[in-house]
């Protein structure tokens, strides 16, 4: 069955994009930061319809399907997962499958599974508009699809977590057969491959669009929801049952050919404010009063503790500097070449970090990146909160900020271009930031917990505190987070020989009894266990577990066994 399977993937979508063996499949089947497993091919169909084929090939041989765009997840969630599958594993990657449609003028897209959010915000900016997620609030290379199917968050306070009801996707019904739905709100025909192939030659015209409809193609209610400052349930997290719809929060359950969504009016007289403090309590009241009283919501606004901008600084160097100076467009590049390297390394006996190393080696001697003011910042606080405001919120946050400062234990500055721009690239490129450093200190580190945090938005105690007895059995314990969405990235790096299992059990203990909600926008991946109500909505996409299953912990088996 095996080499039947393959020969027909090639057959549909051409032999060199049908990969097999360990080294050719590296880069696909091990994730950004956890997993990895061994899989029968990795499929890169170069149309929808070529992606129906390869998929419907797939379903009817009764193996598991991965459909994975960037895999850039960081909780493991777009490839397998060690052992405990009872089917081979077929990776279809749809990153040739590229294409943006601007349609009703630029004030929704439809976005194809390949496309990138960089790319999506690079063909909305020459009409002055913006995707949902920009950098800064998402993954460089991750796909507007992946995005979507994790409930993606972002840094941008007033979108909310990706969130459509308006998709064309794949489902694998109780009876194991595939077909196609068609709920994109454009006329594209009957059947499954008239549908595709028209999305595939972009036939169909401004006439084809149903335009009045009850459905959304972004999350309408957020900018109210998070200025409840006096609720007792996070703001968002990724089992919130209102953001559970067919393709949004599916996590790979259902095969996405494309997606419509809303776009945005791009922020203009925009200025960004560098607050440092060694009392959180002034980030609290700041939080608290600008979202119950400001006229106009920040665009953003990013915390980063001392320990993160320190470990970013030196083990972040290297990301900062790509896209200060190459662009956007030369990370997915770097990270192939990477892979590709490490693969090699790798079946030489050499390990797999040996790009690691010789990166980190090249930043040592590499020049200062940061500005002098956000480093005199780092010296003299513990607390550093960066805030974007746009418009009128630009004079309110100045007037607001000037009162309040400088106290006893905080100041403020208000960023040349240049420094805000370093700021916020600074507090993106923390997202590998732990990853480097325990690539090159494996006799140090055992393993991260890079826990995804969503905290009640009444919580006024909001920092991360460790009994001793946790803090002992931990090297370094960075927090970054979206502080006006509540929203903590806590990267903890487990010191070796520690069992990292009961470590983590004990985190989420002290975490439920806050009232937490954990993932809070990465999606629960292999890392987490999907709470009954997410299992359940996972079981009604893909009633027989035939794409991507053991996602939330859940069973790998055939029908759920």
């Amino acid at each position: 069955m095996s080499s039947a399977l393959v020969s027909e993937f090639r057959s549909i979508v051409g032999p060199r994009h049908v990969l097999v063996g360990d080294r050719a499949t590296r880069r696909y089947r091990k994730g950004y930061r956890y997993g990895d497993g061994k899989v029968l091919a990795v499929v890169r169909p170069g149309t929808l319809l070529e992606q129906w084929r390869a998929l419907k090939a797939a379903v009817e041989a009764g193996v598991i399907v991965i459909v994975q765009a960037a895999n850039t997840g960081i909780t493991g969630g777009s490839t397998p997962f060690g052992e405990g599958y009872d089917r081979p594993i077929v990776i279809i990657n749809t990153m040739r499958i590229r294409r943006i449609d601007l349609i009703d003028g630029g004030n929704q897209v439809i976005a194809l599974p390949g496309a990138t959010l960089d790319q999506l915000e690079k063909t909305l900016r020459p009409i002055g508009r913006e995707p949902h997620s920009v950098i800064g609030s998402s993954c460089i290379g991750a796909s507007v699809t992946g995005g979507v199917c994790n409930n993606s968050g972002g840094s941008l306070i007033q979108r909310g977590p990706a969130y459509t009801q308006f998709a064309v996707f794949a489902q694998v019904d109780e009876n194991g057969t595939l077909r196609l739905v068609n709920h994109l709100g454009v006329e594209l025909g009957e059947d499954a491959e008239t549908i595709l192939m028209r999305l595939d030659s972009g036939d169909y015209s401004e006439t084809d669009i149903q335009r009045e409809s009850n459905q959304w193609a972004s999350d309408r209610e957020y900018h109210r929801h998070v200025r409840d400052i006096d609720a007792d349930t996070p703001a968002r997290f990724n089992a919130d049952p209102r953001r559970l719809f067919e393709a949004s929060g599916s996590a790979g359950r259902l095969a996405v050919f494309a997606l419509r969504l809303d776009t945005f009016p791009a922020d203009k007289d925009t200025a960004v404010f560098y607050i440092g403090t060694n009392d959180p309590a002034e980030l609290t009241e700041i939080r608290r009063h600008i979202l119950s009283r400001f006229e106009t919501l920040p665009i953003a606004g990013e915390y980063l503790h001392r320990d993160a901008y320190t470990m970013t600084q030196r083990y972040g160097k290297d990301t900062y500097l790509v896209i200060r100076h190459l662009g956007t467009d030369s990370v997915p590049k770097a990270f192939a070449l990477k892979s590709w390297v490490d693969g090699l390394t790798e079946k030489f006996g050499l390990g797999g970090a040996i790009s690691d190393r010789i990166v980190q080696m090249a930043m040592r001697i590499w020049p200062e990146h940061l500005p002098k003011r956000m480093n005199a910042y780092r010296d003299r606080f513990e607390h550093h909160l960066m805030l974007k405001m746009g418009g009128a919120g630009v004079a309110e946050a100045r007037a607001y900020l000037s009162e309040l400062f400088p106290s006893r234990n905080g100041d403020f500055f208000e960023c040349t271009k240049d420094e805000g721009a370093a700021a916020f690239l600074h507090r993106f490129a923390f997202g590998g930031a732990s990853g480097r450093y325990r690539a090159v200190h494996p006799d140090e580190v055992e393993d991260i917990l890079a826990l995804d945090v969503a905290l009640r938005r009444n919580e006024t105690d909001w920092l991360p505190k460790l009994p001793p007895e946790i803090s002992a059995q931990l090297t370094h314990t960075p927090v970054c987070g979206h502080f006006f969405c509540h929203v903590l990235h806590q990267d903890y790096l487990v010191r070796k020989g520690a069992d990292v299992a009961a470590i983590k059990a004990q985190l989420l203990d002290l975490l439920d009894q806050r009232g937490a909600e954990y993932p809070a926008e990465h999606n629960v991946g292999h890392l987490y266990e999907a709470k009954p109500s997410l299992v359940e909505f996972y079981k009604a996409l893909d009633p027989t577990n035939s794409l991507n299953p053991g996602i939330g912990r859940t069973s790998k088996r055939r029908n759920w066994a």
